[in-house]
């Protein structure tokens, strides 16, 4: 990269590739994104796009594969990404190791317009409102010296933002500070680059800034920026930086189509008071999201595909593959084909994975000849090889997923299948296949 991290240069490298495409009419801010963006899905290209009286310019898609993803993480498989990721979240030094400053006016210049006239989208009939869906919100830990950097989904409503805040670290921040009866100010930052944003899509130890995972994702120092008011840190090279308060006034939010193509429910959400909104001077392109599309499912569900290796990878001899499958909104459902020496391998493989990743709801583990991929192959060692009688855990009541429309408040039954052959009988589950050289 150059010293400015931006989306400039990854989609300069995307059309380098021939996997470009460009939409020349200015689209209406209702509907019409969303059908640009699904096409571009069908064809795995990143998309620019305009939409009519809004600036800047839009870009989606940018990360629609396993294959683009493996390119921007310059690794050639899941394992080398995997290790990478996990890497990345144990890696421990201190912020000017990670960091190198610059001057904000240096690459900012003030956006001249109200935050109305950013590319805010109403993706689907039912939403709520206008979103802006790609959010990465800066705060300072209250308690220690430190920032937390998160993704979130911002509803354009009158007096600037509702931002859904899940409990997690900028939960724990603002509760803090509403406590104190103070607001919290925030950076938020729209169009960061891909591995800024997958970063700050990883939850990593309370106090850990996210943007140090990015560096080491990278192999490089993040350039950052302090904005002018409350001096928090963005990567230099976002495309749009707004400085506002999370104030302690509740609005209506939603609802919104998550991960599992469904509608979250509307939640009384804080509201953020916007008071300056800064672009970059070069280039500056809008990251747009499509709901429940498979650029959202990757930048969710990979991060924790890799900690679902690692859990597993300690307790049996090898995990061949592992996959939070597209169906499951690469969240809730797993199928991972590992390598055993004993029996009970297979149940410890799904109570590590449950334990990898707590929002995971149904896993299906498989022999290594198994490939996680071909559901149809799922199917049929589900059908050949598992009897429930020796084969089936369930855990009731475990913590899930908030997105599951079933669950009870996030608790819900957790279910594994253990998919493998009796090890004193391989040959009888033995796939046919030709001789090799024929």
């Amino acid at each position: 990269m150059s010293s400015l991290w931006g989306l400039k240069e990854v989609v300069d490298e995307v059309g380098s590739r021939g996997e470009l495409m460009v939409v020349e009419e200015r689209l209406r801010s209702e509907y019409e994104p969303t059908k640009v963006l699904i096409k571009a899905e069908e064809l795995n290209k990143t998309v620019l796009f305009q939409v009519a009286g809004k600036r800047p310019a839009c870009v989606g898609n940018l990360v629609g594969s396993r294959q683009r993803l493996y390119q921007l993480l310059r690794v050639g498989d899941d394992v080398e990404a995997y290790k990478k990721l996990i890497n990345a979240m144990s890696s421990e030094r201190e912020f000017s190791d990670w960091f190198t400053e610059y001057s904000f006016s240096e690459f900012y210049g003030t956006y001249g317009g109200d935050y109305r006239e950013l590319p805010a989208i109403k993706f689907f009939e039912g939403d709520g409102g206008y979103y802006i869906d790609t959010a990465v919100l800066v705060a300072k830990t209250p308690e220690m010296d430190s920032y937390n950097a998160s993704v979130h989904r911002l509803m354009l409503v009158d007096g600037g933002f509702a931002v859904r805040i899940v409990p997690r670290h900028l939960f724990r921040i603002y509760e803090q500070n509403r406590l104190r009866g103070v607001e919290t100010p925030v950076a938020i930052s729209v169009g960061v680059h891909p591995i800024v944003f997958m970063a700050s899509s990883i939850s990593p130890p309370y106090g850990v800034f996210e943007f140090s995972l990015a560096a080491a994702l990278n192999g490089a120092k993040v350039p950052i920026v302090r904005t002018p008011k409350y001096g928090l840190p963005v990567v230099a090279g976002t495309s749009v930086v707004i400085e506002g308060r999370i104030t302690l006034n509740l609005v209506d939010e939603g609802p919104f189509v998550d991960l599992l193509n469904l509608y979250d429910t509307v939640r009384k959400q804080p509201l953020i008071k916007v008071e300056s909104i800064y672009l970059l001077k070069d280039s500056p392109l809008f990251h747009v999201l499509l709901p429940g599309g498979k650029e959202h499912k990757i930048f969710m569900g990979f991060p924790r595909e890799a900690l679902i290796w690692d859990s597993v990878r300690k307790v049996v001899p090898k995990v061949v593959k592992v996959r939070l499958t597209e169906g499951g909104g690469q969240w809730l459902h797993a199928v991972i084909s590992i390598e055993r020496n004993h029996e009970g391998d297979g149940k410890n493989a799904a109570l590590a994975a449950f334990a990898g990743h707590p929002s995971l709801k149904h896993v299906v583990i498989v022999d290594s000849d198994i490939d996680p991929d071909n559901l149809n192959d799922v199917e049929w060692a589900i059908a050949t090889r598992f009897q429930a009688s020796r084969g089936l855990i369930v855990i009731k009541g475990g913590r899930g997923s908030t997105l599951d429309p079933s669950s009870e408040d996030g608790l819900t039954d957790k279910v594994a299948i253990i998919a493998t052959y009796p090890l004193t009988k391989k040959s009888v589950f033995e796939k046919p296949k030709i001789p090799e050289g024929w």
